[in-house]
């Protein structure tokens, strides 16, 4: 666990500036000078393995990331129902997705999507229960970070302050 205000300390060290984090999620939402996200994706786990003793996923996205996200969302329900719907920011396209596979762990209620980096789920019994929430990084074949609709609106809102 890496308390947020660790995280704002740690990405501030690293020169990063206007830090701000979003609940204890791991969020955060920063301006900085690098251009290279994979480069300062390694960065900041080296970082918090230097501190905290593991090394986390780190998915660096630039406000584009999210609005194109935000704009394709194939799920009418999302404002309604912003917990249900997920977007899971995909580390890269997938190559060789099992899209059988997918479609074998969903259940009747559920609905997904894939489009590039972008893994959309509607889940309305909930992700906890869903085989398809627990199996579809597994099955794309890429890291993803998964987020429900509230906290990727609230990350769309903080990014354009």
């Amino acid at each position: 666990m890496l308390p947020m205000a660790e995280l704002v300390c740690l990405l501030e060290a690293l020169n990063l500036h206007k830090v701000r984090t979003y609940v204890q999620s791991g969020n955060a939402v920063f301006k900085c000078t690098e251009e290279d996200a994979v480069g300062l994706s390694e960065k900041i786990s080296q970082a918090v393995n230097q501190l905290r003793g593991f090394i986390p996923a780190v998915l660096i996205l630039i406000p584009a990331d999210i609005e194109r996200a935000v704009a394709k969302n194939p799920f009418s329900q999302a404002d309604s129902n912003p917990t249900a719907v997920h977007v899971g920011f995909l580390a890269a396209t997938p190559i060789k997705p099992n899209l059988e596979k997918l479609a074998q762990l969903k259940n009747a209620s559920e609905q997904y999507f894939l489009s590039e980096r972008v893994f959309y789920l509607f889940a309305p019994d909930g992700v906890g229960r869903s085989k398809l929430a627990a199996g579809s990084e597994k099955c794309l074949g890429v890291a993803m970070t998964d987020r429900n609709w509230r906290t990727v609106r609230k990350i769309r809102e903080m990014a354009a302050e």
